[in-house]
């Protein structure tokens, strides 16, 4: 069975051959650029598709019996399902006239399957890190306003105290000079006292 002998079979089931025609158009290029970007596609009771690689290595050439070495290379691999080796095999019947039933897809499945999920997976623990890291830097971030703020609390209590010893420094030195006029005064009386004993 060919591509066009394959649209025909399905045709009548999508309504026509051109919906068919795109029908498997579509599934074929999803498979191919799905294995192709290294993703695993995984159809329940059909098989897998999957991208392999195959390191380098030595093979005979058939014709000649040389030696040649063949480069690392990555091949498209096909392994079939369960469901679809037991009809291969003839442990299971295919219905007549019907459709071939394959398992029912795991929940799950339908959403992506296990690349979807390792994708949200890896997204939502990326979210968590940048949540974690935005916290952290608000947390610096407050931490040093508040820090600052204390600093500058400390620095305007320090300019009170300075400017406080000033003003007590300044008003100490005028005391001292007022008990200084005293005696000058008390020595003034003397001289007086004594004048007046020398008139007498």
């Amino acid at each position: 069975m060919n591509k066009a002998q394959l649209v025909e079979a399905i045709a009548d089931k999508l309504g026509g051959r051109q919906a068919a025609a795109d029908a498997v158009d579509a599934v074929l290029d999803a498979i191919v650029r799905a294995t192709v970007s290294g993703d695993r596609v995984s159809v329940t009771g059909f098989g897998s598709f999957e991208k392999v690689e195959r390191p380098a290595r030595y093979a005979r050439n058939p014709q000649t019996g040389e030696r040649v070495r063949v480069k690392k290379t990555s091949v498209p691999r096909f392994r079939a399902g369960q469901g679809f080796k037991d009809l291969v095999s003839g442990a299971k019947k295919l219905p007549r006239g019907g459709e071939v039933s394959v398992k029912k897809a795991p929940k799950g499945s339908l959403s992506g399957g296990a690349s979807s999920t390792a994708r949200t997976t890896t997204k939502k623990a990326a979210a968590k890190k940048a949540t974690t890291a935005k916290k952290a830097t608000a947390a610096k971030k407050t931490a040093a306003t508040k820090t600052t703020a204390a600093a500058k609390k400390t620095a305007t209590a320090a300019k009170k105290t300075t400017a406080a010893k000033k003003t007590v420094a300044k008003k100490a030195p005028a005391k001292k000079a007022t008990a200084k006029k005293a005696p000058a005064k008390r020595t003034t009386a003397r001289k007086t006292a004594t004048k007046r004993a020398a008139a007498r």
